[in-house]
């Protein structure tokens, strides 16, 4: 399955996550599988975080990227949340970025 996902676009162009565990890399091409890394002050959602459409009106994009991902629709789980938060948006074991999107295409 399609979906997106905001990440931090690191001076050398490599990618990061945006909050836990942000030294990770986020190679393109690569199937990432998540990890569990429970943090102080964030509700515990395992998986990789991916919405429907490149939208997220409650976060900055500033220092940060959207990319398309593809992701196993069979073994995610879908969140319903307000449009606010970017609506539908799932948690899946693995992830695999395909490239740079611009939010509007």
């Amino acid at each position: 399955m399609i979906g997106y996902k905001l990440v931090r676009k690191r001076k050398d162009g490599s990618y990061g996550p945006l909050f836990i565990n942000r030294k990770q890399r986020l190679d393109v091409g690569v199937w990432l599988e998540a990890e569990d890394h429970p943090t102080k002050g964030y509700a515990h959602r395992p998986g990789w975080h991916i919405l429907a459409k490149p939208e997220a009106p409650h976060l900055s994009t500033k220092g940060r990227v959207w990319v398309k991902v593809i992701f196993p629709r069979n073994a995610s789980v879908e969140h319903v949340r307000p449009s606010s938060q970017g609506g539908t948006w799932y948690t899946a074991p693995w992830v695999q970025i395909v490239g740079e999107v611009t939010p509007g295409e």
